[in-house]
């Protein structure tokens, strides 16, 4: 005859129910076996057609033909996606953070436009046609705009309210002196419409060495942010006392994203809502915690920039479209349904 034990003790032998942490682990873990598949798939898939047996190949003992065209053209885009996606996603968990804007994007604070208006300056004005050349005038543009806004946005007594509204106005300003150019020196146009649209395909070996760095101490910058941004998405009267330190968290904020920003757009030209859908979305499944909400978005944004860089070579073969473009056609509705069911939930 059997018989059962006492709720008591079958409760403490009933296995626990997986905690929210390990569910959020978990989930890490898939979205980087899916990035995984992704980055195979952006090796795999281009606008040249090849079996895997070529692509295999290529990427292993070939270097003719199968080679150029699996390392050449799509190993390094695949890594420079990888490495702008990651560095555009966690700037816009920071920024969005920072400005407690959880539509805010790296364009909200000016950091895009001032990069873009540096490069297309030196292009124009400077004859500057390469990566190499014109890198350190995105870095001195997204410097110059972030420091700006620093500045008008009230230095030391900054809040999140002024630094969107200095960042939006000199965007403005920029993107008008950017139309300008374009329109009234066609010599450089062609060269600046391709770059200002956004692409990875002119991704080489030499243009990645020349931003990783800069990706590096900004991912671990932001990395290490996560805590007082935390405290500061509270409010700052809760953050002072938990012992954050507003003016230096919002400062280094600033600088992990003008960094990150700077870099990405440097390599790739302005790519669009990669930085606000990520982390906005993140935010609904992570739940407020950016310990949580960078690592996923860290991830998560190269899975959206390569997909959608795969999409462009697939639909346009056998020419490609490039990955701004495939980011701002995505990006529209998202965000306009993103808008509209965060104003459905505060009504």
């Amino acid at each position: 005859m059997l018989v059962d034990s006492p709720p008591e003790q079958r409760a403490e032998t009933a296995p626990a129910p997986p905690t929210r942490r390990a569910i959020r682990a978990l989930g890490l873990l898939v979205s980087v076996a899916i990035l995984v598949l992704v980055a195979l798939a952006s090796i795999a898939i281009g606008a040249k057609e090849l079996s895997m047996g070529q692509v295999w190949h290529g990427l292993f003992e070939d270097s003719g033909t199968y080679g150029d065209v699996v390392v050449t053209e799509r190993l390094w885009r695949t890594l420079l996606g990888l490495l702008a996606g990651a560095a555009l996603g966690l700037s816009g968990a920071v920024l969005q953070a920072l400005t407690r804007n959880p539509l805010a994007d790296p364009g909200l604070l000016g950091i895009n436009a001032g990069a873009s208006a540096a490069v297309v300056t030196a292009m124009t004005y400077f004859g500057v046609t390469s990566l190499t050349g014109y890198v350190w005038f995105a870095f001195l543009g997204a410097a110059a705009v972030g420091a700006l806004v620093w500045f008008l946005g009230g230095s030391r007594g900054a809040t999140p309210v002024r630094l969107a509204l200095a960042g939006t106005a000199i965007s403005a300003a920029l993107y008008g002196y950017l139309q300008a150019v374009m329109i009234t020196n066609e010599a450089a146009l062609g060269k600046m419409r391709f770059w200002t649209v956004g692409s990875l395909s002119s991704a080489s070996e030499s243009s990645i060495l020349q931003v990783l760095p800069f990706l590096a101490v900004g991912t671990v910058l932001a990395l290490a942010l996560a805590r007082p941004l935390n405290a500061m998405e509270m409010g700052d009267d809760t953050a002072k006392a938990l012992g954050a330190n507003l003016n230096r968290t919002r400062a280094l904020s600033m600088l992990a994203a003008t960094v990150l920003c700077g870099a990405a757009t440097a390599a790739c030209g302005p790519i669009v809502f990669v930085g606000l859908m990520v982390p906005h979305v993140v935010r609904s499944f992570t739940g407020p915690d950016l310990r949580w909400i960078m690592p996923y978005a860290t991830v998560l944004s190269p899975v959206l920039l390569l997909g959608a860089d795969v999409i462009g070579r697939i639909v346009a073969r056998p020419s490609e479209l490039q990955v701004g473009i495939v980011t701002a056609i995505l990006g529209g509705p998202v965000f306009i349904f993103l808008v509209r069911r965060r104003r459905t939930a505060q009504l």
